[in-house]
């Protein structure tokens, strides 16, 4: 990280050598010491497409002011792209630089795409006012992260982005299990009511997960197909495992999946649990740090658990005790901290 001295040092070597102004300086150096920064704030970026229709430039708009509520109401910093009257031409632009300049390590990163998507079989896009963005230009803008992110795409045809992203300390979530159904996608709709919503909040802790809130909204639109007596044309994915296969909300009972992959392939799910965008009282005492390290452990604990059926019945629960003396430990620690 950039400490003053070398701020200072680099300030008047660019000074010497470029002749451009102090304002362009500084503004060069503060993208320099942001992208070495660690976040101490989860970071919400919601980006606003193309709305094809004023009707849907309405809902999306709406969809957008219900995610920065939840930042705010969260303590998180937040910016909505997509949305500002005459720089349409360059939203990709913006959400280009505006990851460039977040910090690289640190808290959360939501990134919540609200619009309409295409793919041609082999490209999948999200569509902007001006030049769309693809796929493969995200995970190239994602690739320098070290912190945990959440993509959330609820645009139409959004499936590949969920196979194209996939990445450990990372949660990918789609409208859509394949780039065909392109038909308007609801899911962004209801999940933008259900990420604040203690509703959702399935395990009674106080919160609501970003796996609640994907449960929550997926069974919304379950229930509007249903009422239209229309076939669904979107089925939402959830991917927290890395591997790009992802999870349908029907595989889950309560917050863990209930059914198994035919090769074996680890379920999807609990890293989303751990992110929550406004936290409880509870979870608001710990440090970072700490929240880290408990997410660790607990991930740890229920990886032990859908190994029980191979381990002999001691060696499971030896394993079992050490890991919740460690959690234990944890707590009582972050307890005695003023």
């Amino acid at each position: 990280m950039f400490t003053p001295a070398d701020v200072g040092f680099l300030f008047m070597r660019l000074r010497s050598v470029i002749p451009v102004s102090i304002g362009t300086l500084l503004l060069m150096l503060s993208h320099a010491v942001a992208a070495t920064a660690t976040a101490e704030r989860a970071s919400v970026i919601v980006v606003v497409g193309a709305p094809g229709e004023e009707e849907y430039g309405r809902s999306f708009a709406q969809w957008a002011a219900r995610w920065e509520k939840a930042a705010k109401q969260g303590g998180a910093e937040s910016k909505v792209i997509g949305l500002s009257v005459g720089e349409s031409a360059g939203d990709r632009d913006q959400l280009q630089q505006q990851l460039a300049g977040e910090p690289k390590e640190g808290a959360e990163l939501w990134l919540v795409l609200i619009g309409h998507g295409t793919f041609d079989g082999k490209e999948a896009k999200f569509n902007l006012r001006s030049n769309d963005f693809t796929a493969t230009d995200l995970a190239g803008w994602l690739q320098p992260f070290r912190r945990p992110i959440a993509v959330i795409n609820t645009a139409s045809a959004s499936a590949p982005f969920l196979q194209r992203l996939a990445a450990t300390n990372r949660v990918v979530m789609t409208s859509t299990r394949s780039g065909s159904e392109v038909n308007f996608a609801r899911f962004g709709q209801y999940l933008s009511e259900s990420i604040a919503d203690l509703s959702a909040d399935l395990d009674k802790d106080g919160q609501t997960s970003l796996l609640e809130a994907f449960l929550m909204a997926s069974r919304h639109v379950k229930e509007f197909y249903d009422v239209e007596g229309r076939l669904a044309t979107e089925h939402a994915l959830v991917d927290d495992t890395g591997d790009g296969m992802g999870t349908p909300p029907d595989w889950f009972r309560g917050v863990r999946a209930s059914k198994s992959a035919k090769d074996g392939a680890p379920l999807d799910g609990f890293r989303a649990h751990q992110f929550h965008l406004v936290k409880s009282d509870a979870e608001q005492k710990l440090s970072p740090a700490v929240r880290t390290q408990r997410n660790e452990l607990e991930r740890a604990i229920a990886i032990l658990r859908d190994t029980k059926a191979k381990l002999p019945e001691d060696e499971y629960y030896q394993k079992l005790e050490a890991l919740l003396i460690d959690l234990s430990r944890l707590y009582e620690s972050a307890e005695k901290k003023p």
